[in-house]
């Protein structure tokens, strides 16, 4: 093996280049998870040093933070590091759109961070032809079209870039903005270590993989926990459980054996939270996430944890029920059951914090029925906080709502069944927040993100209850062939129909446009040969779409007994419309309100309870 030379490099110095990556390892497949991890470890080391009033300068006395290793050849050829690499460009250009919203703050140049321009062509740092066209839009306009788009990369690309918008904390795009930025490229750093050759750095790679592994977090607390037992048979027989769930977890996921674990000890154990201020300490949450085989021995009393019979039982008895009813969890949230419904809804909205939030309100010796009962109130009260946030145009991002949720976990936790149903509608009751927000509720960059899922319930609500066999998990699968897309009932065209007549101005029309009444969800074939079409010829063909659609014309009210007795029996509104005008809009939009708090009734919580 040639010279190999490891260096610690700052971003400013490392992403100041241009990497190639291998055919054979190109794709980019890091998920929200990863994302939401990397976000909040930045964040809050950087929230250790920054304190209000700060200004660029004091960066230089703040602390660096280490990102770990990569491995490259010196002429750039990425062997393991292009994950990290690429999600941080895609923060650097999230951060870059940023301060163009923002001219009143001090600008922080990262454009040669991310890409270099010749012959008017943007080169980005991970180079890699079939991404250009994705980065260089997500850098000028902050979005790009992946309706087409069949690259695995490219796909995970935008939509961790979406993560981000998403996931980002509020109170670093004020004042602290350029502080954060000159801190990220100047005080992280990972440790670069080149190769003359790509042969050489695989086996770099491999001796950093195979051998000498440290023991991972889990496998530190099995260890501790196993040595608190005295009895040798016993030991034996949790070491057999421990190894048994811990494949079953990894199954689900790479790392779902500590994202459990997290989960359950946060959700039934963790007292405090780490305060968003400067010199703040790392609490019980935080600590957990960072070593919580550390955090397990420094509170063991706390536990419960005193006895060698008391390891046993946290093993065999707790460890097992809590893993059994996460990786139950993790299935609904990936396979529509009809009978746990709101798991799913809330995962497919990327509500990763549900997990925790469930696993609080249940208790060790809760019966299987009880426990089924518990994960049905608790998800569907998510989803209704959820909705409810969503409609009222207020975050349900990660960073922002991360102490809420803190809150909540400790409120419900390990309640009995009339407790919680209690706790769970005044919750909801005590909001402050309505669903008579929805009269103005419409689509923006905001609720882009969510309003599939919204019409989605909406339809798959109405077809059921008629008696047709629907299935919501269709309606909002991104990846099928020809999945389901917004539709606007009007078209783009302020000239047609009597729009001129309803509105002074054709900006007025275009906010009008996007209202929730005015709005559908069809296949996209159709939704693309629709979408020039006069409301006139559009009704014709809405009468072979989806019910929600087809209640748009006068068809859907004849032979059609099953959705007949739905309407009268819940006193919905529904009408047909020859003409789709203003006033049109606005009674759809009447419509739509009360079908959802029909969806998102909070007696259901109740119902639920008592089923």
């Amino acid at each position: 093996m040639n010279k190999i030379v490891a260096h610690a490099e700052n971003l400013r110095t490392l992403l100041n280049n241009k990497y190639t990556v291998q055919y054979y390892q190109r794709e980019y497949n890091w998920q929200t998870k990863q994302i939401e991890e990397l976000i909040e470890d930045l964040t809050n080391e950087f929230n250790e040093f920054y304190k209000d009033g700060d200004k660029q300068p004091d960066v230089r006395n703040y602390g660096d933070y280490f990102l770990g290793p990569i491995i490259i050849t010196n002429d750039n050829a990425i062997i393991d590091g292009q994950q990290r690499l690429s999600s941080l460009t895609l923060l650097l250009i999230y951060l870059n759109n940023l301060q163009k919203q923002r001219p009143d703050l001090p600008k922080v140049n990262v454009d040669n961070l991310i890409y270099s321009e010749m012959y008017g062509q943007k080169t980005f740092c991970i180079n890699v032809p079939e991404r250009e066209a994705c980065l260089a839009s997500l850098f000028e306009k902050g979005d790009y079209d992946i309706n087409n788009e069949r690259s695995e990369s490219v796909i995970n690309l935008y939509n961790r870039y979406k993560d981000i918008e998403r996931i980002f904390p509020d109170e670093l795009k004020e004042n602290a903005l350029p502080v954060f930025i000159e801190w990220l490229i100047d005080n992280v750093c990972l440790v670069a270590i080149r190769t003359d050759s790509e042969q050489d750095a695989h086996k770099v790679f491999v001796t950093m993989n195979d051998r000498g592994l440290r023991l991972t977090p889990t496998e530190m607390l099995k260890g501790y926990l196993l040595s608190m037992i005295d009895i040798n048979t016993t030991r034996d027989k949790a070491n057999d459980l421990w190894k048994g769930k811990v494949v079953q977890l990894k199954e689900i996921e790479k790392d779902g054996d500590a994202d459990f674990i997290k989960n359950w000890l946060r959700a039934q154990y963790a007292e405090t939270i780490r305060e968003r201020k400067k010199d703040s300490e790392n609490k019980d949450f935080e600590n957990i996430g960072s070593a919580f085989h550390k955090w397990v021995q420094e509170n063991k009393h706390h536990i419960g944890l005193n006895h060698s019979k008391d390891f046993e039982n946290f093993i065999l008895n707790k460890f097992r029920m809590y893993a059994d009813i996460y990786m139950r969890l993790k299935d609904y949230s990936r396979k529509f059951n009809k009978d746990y419904e709101y798991v799913f809804y809330n995962a497919d909205r990327e509500f990763t914090l549900q997990y925790q939030i469930i696993l609080s309100a249940i208790r060790n010796d809760d019966t299987q029925d009880i426990i089924d009962k518990k994960i049905k109130m608790v998800s569907c009260f998510i989803d209704q906080f959820i909705s409810i946030r969503v409609f009222n145009f207020k975050t349900v991002d990660y960073s922002s709502i991360l102490y809420t949720v803190f809150n909540i976990t400790k409120m419900i936790r390990n309640k009995n069944i009339s407790e919680l149903a209690e706790i769970l509608k005044r919750y909801i009751t005590d909001m402050n927040l309505t669903l008579d927000c929805i009269d103005g509720f419409y689509l923006n960059q905001f609720t882009k993100r969510y309003m599939l899922h919204i019409l989605a319930r909406m339809t798959y609500y109405i077809e059921e209850q008629s008696g047709i066999n629907s299935n919501f998990a269709n309606y909002v699968n991104r990846e099928q062939k020809n999945p389901y897309d917004i539709e606007h009932i009007w078209a783009d065209d302020y000239t047609q129909g009597n729009h001129q007549n309803d509105f002074f101005t054709e900006e007025e029309f275009r906010q009008f446009r996007n209202m929730f009444g005015g709005l559908l969800i069809l296949p996209k074939d159709k939704n693309r040969s629709f979408q020039d079409m006069e409301y006139s010829k559009k009704v014709v063909k809405y009468d072979s779409e989806n019910l929600l659609a087809r209640t748009l014309n006068k068809n859907c009210y004849s032979n059609n007994p099953l959705f007949l007795r739905f309407m009268n029996e819940t006193q919905l509104s529904f009408k047909p419309y020859e003409q789709f005008d203003k006033k049109a809009l606005l009674e759809r939009q009447s419509l739509y309100k009360e079908i959802c708090k029909k969806i998102w009734d909070v007696n259901k919580i109740d119902l639920l309870a008592n089923s």
